[in-house]
């Protein structure tokens, strides 16, 4: 007996029967739906799916109907910062009245704010706060998340910050990947060269020695950490099994994704100031960009230009950048409808964007990103929906119904 056999989808979204690499350029505008269809799924994996003209005769533990409806693999979320202490309401009151993020950055606001509260924090307490998000992004269709530390900007809340991350991919059905971020901001009590070495000396070993990260990240910003400061950080950090992944180009062309081109990150992150010759840069290389357009929208900043990009035929990936500064949401679907609505992207493209895309940029293609035979099922269903290009126009409507993850449903 199989375990839920979902039957009369009206479009099973995303079916591929292998996804050996990301997608990229023309490419992404194709993304394989089929109709009327069926899925089963057992031992917490895809085990098959079809034409309903095709259903096979089988009894299943659980069966939905799934008529008008469609369904989607979960969203894979490449880019968060998850686990922070408390919202900076307060900074969204300063931004309307005028003052940038570099202001609010020098005096004491933004991540240095983030940091302070973060510290008080005792490590129980920060992961009941963090595990409400959590809980949050699964209601949205998020099934594989990435979760940074920085907010820290200690040895001992940097380790929190990541034991908490760990622990939510351990107590949620979430699949959790880690990034150790300590090159976020500088302390105000400390120099940039004193907090480097920090970083370098004492950060990196630590976090190495618990393994509580897969990735390495830097802001890589004027005002924040240089083009060569970020390389030694990464490079360091590859030394201790640390894959590098980038802040780059978020505010000014910062040189980051250079930096991240020449160190093999896995991704340059944000780029809404990326020009020409990025774009140039990233041809032809295995570094996946990411827009973070819920960032840009919430800093009015220019958005990436996404056109441009696939044009040249880049890949792209998109998530969401849910921290409490600059993008405080984890909502994947409406980060698919800013995608649309101010990247020109197609839904076709922006889906293509947040499964495979972002699967690839989390090492996880194997397993996420797609429907496909053998990956863990990790799917949700919508309410009835008229065609795929309602999710990103209904952009401030639910249209999530049911949500499985490592095959059972979700409460």
């Amino acid at each position: 007996m199989i375990d839920i056999l979902l039957v009369n989808i009206k479009g099973l979204v995303q079916v591929r029967d292998s996804t050996p690499g990301w997608v990229s350029g023309k490419s992404m505008a194709d993304l394989p739906v089929l109709p009327d269809s069926y899925l089963i799924i057992h031992d917490g994996c895809i085990a098959d799916y079809g034409s309903m003209t095709r259903l096979p005769s089988l009894s299943a533990s659980e069966v939905i109907d799934a008529s008008g409806r469609f369904v989607f693999p979960s969203f894979v979320d490449s880019h968060t910062h998850l686990v922070f202490a408390v919202s900076r309401e307060e900074e969204l009151v300063m931004k309307i009245k005028g003052a940038t993020y570099e202001e609010i950055a020098a005096g004491g606001g933004g991540i240095l704010n983030s940091a302070k509260k973060l510290q008080a924090l005792p490590e129980d307490e920060l992961f009941e706060r963090s595990l409400k998000r959590a809980q949050e992004i699964i209601r949205s269709g998020t099934g594989a998340v990435e979760i940074k530390s920085g907010y820290g900007l200690t040895v001992n809340d940097e380790l929190k910050m990541l034991r908490v991350a760990r622990r939510i991919g351990q107590e949620t059905p979430l699949k959790v990947k880690t990034t150790f971020l300590g090159a976020h901001a500088v302390p105000s009590a400390m120099s940039r060269k004193d907090y480097l070495a920090l970083v370098i000396n004492e950060m990196i070993p630590a976090v190495a020695a618990e393994k509580l990260a897969d990735y390495i990240d830097v802001f890589c910003e004027q005002g924040f950490f240089s083009p060569d400061e970020t390389e030694w950080v990464v490079e360091t950090g590859k030394k201790f099994g640390m894959k590098p992944r980038i802040h780059a180009n978020q505010l000014h062309r910062s040189g980051g994704v250079q930096v991240g081109v020449k160190t093999g990150a896995i991704s340059v992150d944000h780029l809404e100031t990326i020009g020409q010759e990025e774009i140039e840069i990233l041809k032809g290389t295995s570094t996946m960009p990411t827009a973070l357009p819920g960032a840009a929208f919430f800093l009015n900043l220019p958005f990436p230009p996404a056109r441009q990009m696939l044009e040249a035929g880049l890949p792209l990936a998109i998530a969401s950048d849910f921290n409490p500064g600059s993008a405080p949401s984890g909502n994947m679907p409406f980060v698919i409808s800013l995608a649309c609505i101010k990247m020109r992207m197609t839904p076709e493209e922006a889906i293509n964007a947040a499964t495979i895309n972002t699967a690839y940029a989390l090492e996880l293609l194997s397993s996420h990103g797609s429907i496909t035979k053998g990956k863990v099922a990790n799917v949700f269903l919508t309410k009835p929906m008229s065609s795929l290009a309602l999710l990103p126009y209904s952009f401030g409507s639910n249209l999530i119904d049911k949500i499985i993850l490592k095959g059972k449903l979700v409460p």
